[in-house]
């Protein structure tokens, strides 16, 4: 078969969140002509796969691209995330994406988008890619760069089958196919304690599934953080910006480690299932308070380590076996959500790598690392701007990750092209609701100068932490 050549400023390997988010940016940074390759039908990565009433767990102000908010700014009347930010549902976000894409990447006349389509690197180094439904193949002269928007691999249930043993006849399903049910079981076990596994529960428990009828395999327990304090605008401007000093505070008076995270919880910045229990698990997962009273209503809670293998009457875990009814549906959430990335630059030559900027927000990272590289020609410069911040899998990554990202927010605020691009990100909630507050806005003044006194002294004491960090 003939292979085409084409030519391309950009080529994005991915047409993710993140791969949109760069690429929204782009347009209106710079005057580049882009190709996007992704092996998905529609734009979304990972959204494809994922399951029928996923929601985002943060706000859908929060999320998307730069040029186009996502949702009606409306705040939930009812349910267990009532009175703060509607939460875009899987649907939506695909929906939004599908419209960015054909509304205003295609009609720009720069963007041209490949799906289905698997990229590889030829024997020579050359770019090239093969449609998954035609076969055509098709190489790609880049003039500028390589964009990596994969590293996420975000892993989902539907595409990640269980790493343990199923024994024939026992019925073990991925979240995914919880809506498809059409037989009540003897009942339940959710395997799995992350994102997937807060939903699947709190799923049952909204469809009227009783607590008792539901056992949760635990292999860790997590530590959460509130979404009442991570919410957009000026109606909860004190529960955000004060959760920001909170934070800054407690680093700056911690003795230790343990005492941050005691001051954290304390304060309630962060949150836990069950108080007696030590989260092993940080991965920036956000609950409200009512998800949590839910979630506490499970009472039947396997913290045993993961699952070896699953029999008809017993389930084997690591750290021992638990008897079991032959009758019991296990929903399989296991997938490991957001693997850490290997250690890499953003800018690595002619290569871009869609990494995180800042604390747990990949795609405003997308969007200003396309700013960076649209205007800050040295690369060492815009490595310095964008020092890479951990995918975070344990408590102490907290800390690592407000590390890099206040050293990165430091350098922002001194380049004046930079700065004024963040007072203008739809995505940048924090810039935003600052400059939002009028000078006889007296509370809020006063909780801006604690902020701005407060970031100093983190600062300082971060440092000694992540000493303390390697040392332990």
């Amino acid at each position: 078969m003939t292979t085409q050549s084409i030519e391309a400023d950009y080529l994005i390997v991915g047409a993710g969140a993140t791969a949109m988010a760069f690429v929204d940016t782009l347009l209106s940074e710079s005057d580049a002509q882009v190709v996007m390759v992704d092996r998905h039908h529609r734009p979304g990565g990972h959204w494809n796969d994922a399951y029928p009433f996923v929601r985002l767990h943060q706000p859908s102000a929060f999320y998307g691209v730069n040029s186009r908010p996502l949702g009606s700014g409306a705040k939930d009347a009812v349910g267990l995330n009532q009175g703060l930010y509607e939460l875009a549902s899987g649907p939506e976000v695909l929906d939004y994406f599908e419209q960015v894409m054909n509304q205003r990447f295609l009609p720009s006349g720069r963007v041209r988008y490949f799906p289905m389509s698997d990229y590889e690197t030829g024997p020579a180094g050359e770019h090239q890619f093969t449609s998954l439904v035609s076969g055509e193949r098709r190489t790609v002269k880049v003039r500028r760069k390589v964009v990596n928007a994969t590293h996420a691999q975000t892993a989902v249930p539907s595409t990640h089958p269980p790493k343990y043993s199923v024994a024939p006849g026992v019925r073990c399903i991925p979240l995914n196919d919880l809506p498809k049910i059409r037989r009540a079981p003897a009942g339940y076990v959710v395997v799995g304690s992350g994102k997937t596994g807060i939903d699947a529960c709190l799923w049952l428990l909204r469809n009227g599934v009783s607590p008792a009828s539901i056992r949760w395999i635990m292999p860790r327990d997590a530590w959460f953080l509130d979404r009442a304090k991570i919410q957009p605008g000026q109606d909860f401007f004190g529960s955000f910006i004060g959760s920001v000093v909170g934070q800054f505070e407690a680093i700056a008076s911690a003795s230790s480690i343990a005492d941050l995270f005691s001051r954290l919880e304390a304060e309630g910045l962060l949150l836990r299932i069950d108080p007696s229990v030590e989260p092993t698990v940080y991965r920036c997962c956000t609950v409200t308070r009512a998800e949590l009273r839910e979630l506490q209503r499970i009472e039947s809670v396997v913290r045993m380590g993961r699952i070896r293998s699953i029999e008809p009457t017993q389930i084997v875990l690591e750290h021992g076996s638990i008897p079991t009814e032959p009758d019991c549906l296990y929903v399989d959430c296991s997938a490991n959500g957001i693997p850490a990335p290997p250690a890499m630059q953003i800018f690595d030559g002619d290569t871009i790598n869609l990494l995180m900027v800042r604390t747990c927000q990949p795609v405003f990272s997308a969007a200003l690392i396309a700013y960076v590289e649209s205007h800050v020609a040295d690369e060492a410069d815009r490595n310095a701007m964008c020092r890479v911040v951990p995918s975070p899998e344990i408590p102490t990554d907290w800390i690592r990750m407000w590390e890099a990202s206040l050293h990165n927010r430091y350098l922002w605020g001194r380049h004046e092209g930079l700065a004024g691009w963040l007072a203008q990100s739809r995505l940048d909630g924090l810039t935003g609701t600052v400059l939002g507050v009028r000078e006889d806005e007296t509370d809020k003044q006063a909780l801006l100068a604690r902020y701005r006194a407060s970031v100093g002294p983190a600062m300082a004491k971060l440092p000694q932490l992540m000493a303390a960090i390697a040392g332990s």
